[in-house]
Formats: structure tokens, sequence, C-alpha cells
């Protein structure tokens, strides 16, 4: 009887862990565990494939950008148009409907809210100047430390007697730049209608072809319920955001009517799609709108009324509405989200800005429906 008491104490200690952790915990698995051997070369492939990954992201900027933006907007459309297709609409036919009225609702959106931005871009500068003279009582009682400022004067004044090289900078003309990014952004979003479409029209065409590839049937199957779930919770993650984002840049654009803000509809706008960046998207347009108000308005408490209010909105959709709506499961790590922003900013510009958090997104949703990616899936989440 004594021999069998520490088998029961230490299977007990066993039904403490998952059966993948206590397997783990076995006295001959610890030292397989720590001597396993490391891949040195399956890390430096590895590596020079994810260097290769970002290379070819870098320099095909061009040609990825409009393929990601046309198959997170058909994830977006796709219901639609199977929507359609069971009130017997043909494919080709409700896709060519359903983009012919994104392009002419995009259209009237630029045509309507390009005069008025142009107008706050062209006072700009004046903008600043007018600011500046309205916090002169505040920069005055900042100026009164000068006194601690003069023994630093005096060392710059003496390397005034050292002449510095001027150098000139050439650079392109600001109507050369214009047009380059106008060209730029013409080609773009033509290929990615035209990608869209195809997109649109082909239905389940590639998801046909993975079930024809696969040999077994208990494959098909599971290919069939993973490609289904991961495009049935991307496509509702992405309407539930855009439908947020719609009703912040309705409720910015009710509230900065009241308060008598000029444009209030390219303040709503500019909100709506700036959510799609978290936390910097509601610094900038906190900034822009704060600007804005300065100019508008010469009391300073209708100015902080107006910064109140929008910065109000945005922290009780990205505290509230949006968390309550996905859910946690769909709720990401902030840190991660971030650090998605800077990446993708920076290797796409703003398009990469807006499409970091769908990409994150997408990815935790696969890593969810993917059991050995589960891990991964479980740090994108909060």
């Amino acid at each position: 009887m004594p021999e069998t008491q520490p088998n029961e104490s230490s299977e007990s200690e066993h039904e403490d862990f998952p059966p993948s952790l206590s397997s783990s915990f076995e006295p001959g698995n610890h030292s397989q565990l720590l001597q396993g051997p490391i891949n040195i070369r399956s890390i430096a492939l590895t590596g020079l494939f994810l260097y290769a990954s970002l290379l070819v992201m870098y320099v095909a900027k061009a040609i990825m950008l409009p393929v990601f933006v046309a198959l997170f907007l058909n994830l977006l459309l796709g219901p639609l148009v199977r929507g359609f297709e069971k009130l017997s609409i043909p494919a080709p036919l409700s896709a060519g409907g359903i983009l012919l009225i994104l392009i002419s609702a995009l259209t009237f959106g630029i045509v309507q809210l390009s005069t008025p931005a142009s107008l706050w871009l062209n006072r700009a500068p004046q903008a600043l100047q007018q600011v500046e003279l309205k916090l002169q009582s505040i920069k005055s009682s900042v100026l009164e430390m000068g006194k601690a400022t003069q023994a630093l004067e005096h060392m710059a004044n003496l390397s005034e007697s050292r002449k510095a090289q001027k150098v000139e900078v050439k650079t392109d003309s600001l109507g050369g730049l214009l047009i380059d990014w106008t060209t730029e952004f013409i080609l773009g979003l033509g290929s990615t209608i035209i990608l869209l479409y195809f997109f649109l029209a082909s239905g389940d065409l590639f998801l046909e072809k993975i079930v024809k590839v696969l040999p077994r049937f208990s494959d098909k199957r599971r290919a069939v319920e993973i490609v289904r779930g991961i495009e049935g919770n991307i496509s509702s993650y992405l309407v539930t955001v855009t439908s947020v984002n719609l009703g912040l840049a309705l409720a910015t654009s009710l509230a900065m009517y009241l308060l008598g803000m000029p444009n209030p509809f390219l303040w709503g706008a500019m909100a709506g799609i700036l959510n799609f960046i978290p936390y910097v998207g509601s610094i900038i347009g906190l900034g822009a709108v704060t600007l804005a108000a300065a100019i508008t308005f010469e009391q300073m408490n209708m100015v902080a009324l107006v910064s109140a209010t929008y910065l109000s909105l945005t922290a009780i959709e990205g505290n509230f509405i949006t968390p309550y709506l996905l859910g946690r499961k769909l709720t990401l790590n902030p840190v991660v989200i971030l650090v998605s922003v800077l990446f993708w900013g920076w290797l796409w510009g703003t398009i990469g800005a807006l499409l970091a958090v769908p990409f994150v997104a997408s990815l935790k949703i696969i890593c969810d429906q993917i059991e050995p990616l589960n891990s991964i899936g479980e740090f994108l989440g909060r």
C-alpha cells in the first residue's frame, strides 16, 4: 500500500494540467524538450523568406495594393452578391450593379467634399498664423522664461562668426508631385475596381478549385468549413467596422453642425475614414478639428467644446460601441494594433495604415479557425 500513494498523488497533479501540458511534465520528457535539436538552416531560410517577402511587398506596392484592397472589398460585398444569386440574379450582373452604385457614391462624395477640403488646405498657412495670434496670451507667459535661455543664446552667438555653407536642395515642383500622385491614385483605383469585379463575379470559383485538388472527402469537407468560417467571420468584422464608422461619421457631422462648424459633412467623413486607423486616426482628426475650430471661433471655450465633442464621440465608439458589437473574440491587442499600423503605414503609406487593422483581424480569424495556429490568435487578441 505505501508504494501506491506516490502514484496516486502524481496522477492528481497531472489532472490539474491540460493533457498537452501534463505530458510535457513526465520525467522523461523535460530532457527531450531541453535537448531538442535546433535546425539553424530552417531558421535562416525562414528569415530569408520573410525578408524576401517584405522586399517584394515594398517593391511591388503598385501591384499588391490593388489586390489586397480588392480582396477585402470582396469579403465585404460578397454576401450581397450571394444574396442576389438566391434571387436568381447572375453573379456578373449583380457584381456590375453593386460596383456601379459604389462608384457613383464614391464620385459623388469626392465631388462634394473636394472643394471644401481644398479650401481648408489652402487656408492652412494663414490658419496657423491666426491660431498663433490667438494664443499670444498663453505664449507671453511662456516667453517670460527667456532669462533661463540667455546663457544658451550667448553660446550660440559665439559660433556666428563661422559661416555655414548654404546647401540648396532641388526638389520636384508641387504641380509635378500632384500629377504623379493623381496618376498613381487613378491607376490604383482602376486596377482595384477591375479586380473587385472579377472577384465578385467569380463567386466560389476558387473554393471549387481547392475542393477539386484535395484527394479525400474528409479533407474537402474540412477545407470548405475552414474557408466558410474564415470568410464569414472576416465579412462580419468588416461589415461591423464599416457600419460603426459610418455611424461615427453621421454623429460627428450632426455634432459639428449643431456647434456651428462650417462644412460639417467634411469633418464627419474625415472622422469615419480616420477611424479605420485606431488611436492614430483619432489623434489626427482631433488635431484637424481643433485647428479648424480655432480659425472659426473667436472664443477659446468654443474651440475647447468642439475638441471635447469630437474626442468624446471617438472615445465612446472605441471603448464601448465597437468592443460590444465585435465581442471579445474579435477584440485585438492594442499593442499589436499600433505596431501593425506603424509597419503597414511605413510599408504602403496611408492605404497600408488603413488596411493594418483588417490585416490583423483577418490573421486572428484565420489562426482561430486553424487549430495549430490557435496560440498566435490568442496572442493577437486582448
